[in-house]
């Protein structure tokens, strides 16, 4: 792919990124203020968000099931943000309460399974084409900013029914940006047989799982009630602002380097970078002192970014690429929708009980993080299947195949079709080569595939055995 086309393709990737944090980040502040403006208490608010996450985690999987098993993201994303947008439409004249319910689940459901898709599509350009993950996913840290700034200066003088009309325009650019992302050509023949079934029965995918979950888990008190405890310290909203802005720029900055922090430490490295950020940022969380408060957002780059991009990595790293949307979605689901929902139940009540030193159970969690992926870490995984050739050509085609293995259950698949019909993937060295820098991982998995190739010939192109490796 040439480099303009590269360049385009990296737009396109990041446009659907700003187009998705536009609507959450007009979503997040405002939509509770929209429902009440349509007479819900703060009761029946509480009732429907919840169901909105617990849809989320049983609907997210199977959306992302679906996908792998079509092969058809681009198509199933476009039809999401049809769906999602067409709920917010009907949202204008909709009068009972269990309407609105109807709506705002098939809205929100929706929404939230987009970006477990993008990030698989986004990963996967990444490996194939050597974009940078964090630089992409940036402009949507970037948009979140701008809508709740804009969003909240359209909306100072409303009593919040026109927050439906900036929804209605955000999640008309998420259906365009939905359909600009590049489509990737489905996974076929034996490489189908791995699916989300194989990675599921693996213990190590589910330790991570765990281990993100209780990273990203631990703002929840921070998410919740950060706003609400800075109120208690006397702070003005002009200074809450700046000190929520903060934490989204630092985070900004981290993903703008992330790649160089990946080529560091690796993606488990990376999450324990997080977990050990968050036992910091946490347990000072319930100081007073204004400049301690503002250095602490610094860490909201490790304590979320850092830890995120982690886990895409690993993913990324781990997973075949016939699962790769079911583990996303799955992961998206738990993490973000089960756990996130019953940590912030208990969130309220430590709150309620303890104010700020609510915020030193959250570093209880920083600290499973850290241990769940420390264990990930430590491990290596030993199989018997011989590594599969990086590089082959199918019999009686002139077409080229990525073999794909997964250090999950270390089975080599041959994934047929054309050149880009898959990603490369890490040689078989074990959950340890998720600590090596792209130049190590490139020359091991130079070194095996010169081993393993019979007839010795390069890809075509003169392509490079593992290119986009990270």
């Amino acid at each position: 792919m040439s480099r303009a086309a590269v360049s385009q393709l990296a737009m396109r990737l990041s446009a659907f990124y700003a187009a998705t944090f536009l609507a959450t980040g007009i979503q997040l502040p405002f939509w509770p203020v929209w429902l009440a403006s349509r007479g819900l208490t703060a009761s029946e608010i509480g009732v429907l968000l919840a169901a909105a996450i617990w849809v989320k985690v049983l609907a997210t999987p199977a959306i992302g099931a679906l996908a792998d098993r079509t092969g058809g993201r681009r198509v199933l994303m476009g039809t999401l943000a049809a769906v999602a947008l067409a709920a917010y439409v009907g949202l204008l004249s909709a009068g009972s309460f269990w309407l609105l319910i109807l709506l705002n689940l098939a809205a929100l459901t929706a929404q939230s399974a987009l970006m477990p898709l993008g990030d698989t599509i986004t990963l996967a350009a990444a490996r194939s084409e050597g974009l940078d993950y964090g630089r992409i996913r940036i402009w949507g840290s970037v948009s979140f900013i701008f809508a709740s700034i804009a969003s909240g200066a359209a909306l100072a003088s409303s009593s919040g029914e026109q927050v439906l009309p900036l929804v209605l325009g955000a999640s008309t650019l998420v259906l365009l940006a939905c359909l600009g992302v590049p489509s990737i050509r489905p996974v076929e023949g034996a490489a189908r047989t791995g699916g989300i079934g194989a990675v599921a029965r693996d213990p190590k995918f589910w330790i991570f799982i765990l281990a993100a979950s209780a990273l990203q888990a631990s703002h929840q008190i921070y998410y919740g009630f950060g706003t609400l405890y800075w109120r208690s310290l006397d702070f003005s909203d002009t200074t809450i602002g700046w000190l929520w802005a903060e934490g989204v720029l630092a985070e900004i900055l981290l993903l703008w380097q992330g790649r160089r922090l990946l080529a560091w430490l690796g993606p488990i490295g990376l999450m324990v970078l997080g977990g050990t950020a968050g036992i910091l940022r946490w347990s000072l969380a319930a100081l007073t002192w204004l400049p301690f408060i503002a250095a602490l957002q610094l860490l909201h780059a490790f304590t979320f970014g850092a830890s995120h991009l982690g886990a895409m990595y690993f993913l990324s790293r781990t997973v075949p690429p016939s699962a790769a949307a079911s583990a996303q979605s799955l992961y998206a689901a738990l993490s973000s929708g089960l756990g996130g929902g019953l940590v912030m139940g208990i969130a309220g009540v430590l709150y309620s009980a303890f104010g700020g030193g609510a915020y030193s159970f959250m570093a209880v969690l920083s600290a499973a993080g850290v241990v769940g992926a420390a264990a990930l870490a430590g491990q290596r995984i030993d199989g018997t299947a011989s590594p599969p050739r990086p590089f082959e050509r199918v019999e009686g085609t002139s077409a080229w195949s990525v073999a794909a293995w997964s250090p999950l259950n270390h089975h080599s698949r041959p994934i047929v079709g054309s050149r880009r019909s898959a990603m490369p993937v890490l040689p078989p060295t074990g959950m340890a080569s998720l600590f090596l820098s792209p130049s190590t991982a490139a020359a091991r998995g130079r070194a095996q595939a010169t081993s393993n190739t019979s007839d010795g010939r390069r890809p075509p192109h003169g392509r490079s055995r593992n290119r986009g490796m990270l």
